[in-house]
């Protein structure tokens, strides 16, 4: 049986190079046989601005109700998006915020500080590009970022295990690294499907 997975271009940029890297994975996962959905988040018609609360929510737009149908269908979520200001684009929080819900991604326990996960049975890929080198990046800012997505959010809903990519430093990177890095990334697309 083949691996279902959805791939998520986490940036309002759809001609960049984070569109490339999510191609490749793209790719990769088709030759090897899997089932492939692709978001670009983008290209979404939605308010990424959060409702006032949870108990008073907007109705999804429908680009957000077929973004909750993709991510219940899939086995593996792939999100490809730059590490901006040391966190992720407020286009993919603004994304998550409205889609990632009570009821769709967790449920929270009355009179309990517990939570049930909603998105068990899924695992992830973060391919993040980053500026900054990867050391800096984790000694120094403590890769905020990446905890965002890996712990607060993804595993926080049962989403297991989160694997990240780092791809980078983009800055003063050559022709030659960035085609490397997606022949890389291809190649992980194959190596799950």
């Amino acid at each position: 049986m083949s691996k279902k997975i959805l791939v998520i271009l986490g940036q309002p940029q759809r001609n960049s190079y984070g569109a490339a890297l999510m191609q490749a994975y793209a790719d990769g996962a088709k030759e090897a046989g899997a089932e492939l959905r692709e978001l670009y988040l983008g290209d979404l018609k939605f308010d990424p601005l959060a409702t006032a609360s949870l108990a008073q929510r907007s109705a999804l737009e429908p680009d957000l109700v077929h973004a909750q149908e993709s991510i219940k269908w899939a086995d593996h979520l792939v999100f490809v998006y730059p590490i901006w200001w040391g966190t992720i684009p407020a286009l993919l929080k603004g994304f998550i915020e409205r889609v990632f819900l009570p009821g769709f991604a967790v449920n929270f326990r009355e009179n309990s500080p517990l939570w049930d996960k909603l998105l068990t049975g899924r695992s992830a890929r973060l391919i993040v590009t980053l500026n900054t080198p990867s050391w800096i990046y984790r000694w120094y800012f403590g890769r905020p970022g990446h905890n965002t997505m890996k712990k607060t959010i993804l595993e926080f809903c049962g989403v297991k295990p989160v694997r990240i990519t780092e791809v980078g430093p983009m800055k003063n990177s050559t022709d030659a690294k960035r085609k490397k890095w997606l022949e890389q990334v291809r190649a992980l697309g194959i190596e799950l499907a």
